[in-house]
């Protein structure tokens, strides 16, 4: 017998919650292929994790050995900064609901994400995982932050007062890849600028405003990346967890770059006009993976190569590109794409 069938059997009952979205998709997909048969998915209008005693009921009957927890409320700053609380309430109830769910029906390990915009705004960089709590988020996401920390702790508590290591919080770097969301009014930047320069390339327009100066720089990670990670770590015997950990792909790059590289990718030739006077975020984040790394797990997909691969199931899937806010300027004519 292998050291996968004899750490995690392929007839493991596995629940994956959030299947239909960017990171739970790609870990459907990565189980599937390593021939895991007993996948248990559930879409909202079936279970609601908003709700303790349909949580609670879901996990008496089904009760999953293995749980990845990829569903909640994400969203870039727009989003963070319109619906606070929404993001906050959503997140924290999902999270709770789930952990005390799983911690009372005994599974033997169970995933949850936690964001990098948890460690604070100014941080040495890469960012190790010591470094939570050591200083303030970046206000622009608090509410996302401070809700995804909650659940982080809760994890890290649960283990303490166990003495095992089944609650297992990773941190992924901004992650991107098939059914991410490409709407330019909620995504996050990679996607809404795909989705923002795809528009402007059918339509014609001659150039297009983007948010913030393009000098922060990001590290941007394949959900197919993160989905092997978490596979590698449900395997993994010998976990220890008295941190979250990092999943990351140790390069980033200026949000002015990665527009150009999107703009090269999607085939638009338009101009590049910045608002320095909307918010840029954080200076940087870039994770520090080397625990990931002596696990034996390493990335495998670049950002030039996730991008094409990226951008080609989004033209395949989608039957009319999502419309940018219009704040003046109709790029339906060729004029600028307006700042949203």
């Amino acid at each position: 017998m292998g050291f996968l069938e004899m750490t995690m059997k392929q007839d493991a009952v596995t629940y994956v919650a959030g299947h239909a979205g960017l990171i739970g998709s790609a870990v459907v997909r990565r189980l599937e292929r390593e021939g895991y048969r007993t996948l248990i998915t559930k879409r909202r209008n079936e279970l609601d994790l908003q709700n303790a005693a349909a949580v609670d009921e879901f996990f008496e009957e089904v009760r999953p050995e293995y749980v990845i927890l990829a569903a909640g409320r994400v969203g870039g700053i727009m989003e963070n900064q319109s619906f606070p609380a929404d993001f906050m309430d959503e997140n924290v109830a999902i999270q709770l609901n789930v952990l005390k769910a799983a911690r009372k029906t005994g599974v033997r390990r169970m995933i949850l994400f936690g964001s990098s915009c948890m460690y604070p705004r100014e941080c040495p960089q890469p960012m190790a995982e010591a470094a939570l709590l050591s200083g303030k988020p970046e206000p622009t996401s608090l509410p996302y932050a401070v809700s995804k920390l909650l659940g982080t702790y809760m994890c890290l508590a649960y283990n303490k007062q166990d003495r095992e290591a089944r609650f297992i919080p990773v941190i992924p770097n901004s992650a991107y890849g098939p059914y991410d969301n490409f709407d330019p009014k909620s995504a996050h930047v990679l996607s809404a600028l795909l989705a923002r320069f795809h528009e402007a390339k059918v339509t014609g327009a001659q150039s297009i405003c983007l948010w913030g100066t393009g000098s922060p720089r990001r590290e941007f990670i394949h959900a197919d990346d993160i989905a092997g990670a978490c596979v590698h770590l449900l395997l993994e015997e010998d976990l220890t967890v008295e941190f979250p950990i990092n999943i990351g792909i140790g390069e980033d790059v200026s949000i002015k770059e990665l527009a150009e590289l999107i703009a090269g990718v999607v085939g638009y030739r338009g101009e590049l006009n910045w608002d320095s006077t909307k918010p840029d975020g954080a200076p940087r984040k870039l994770l520090d993976s080397a625990r990931i790394r002596s696990l034996g797990w390493k990335p495998r997909i670049g950002l030039r190569e996730g991008l094409t691969e990226t951008y080609r199931w989004y033209v395949n899937h989608l039957k009319t590109a999502p419309v940018p806010m219009q704040v003046g300027g109709d790029n339906r004519t060729g004029a600028q794409v307006s700042c949203a």
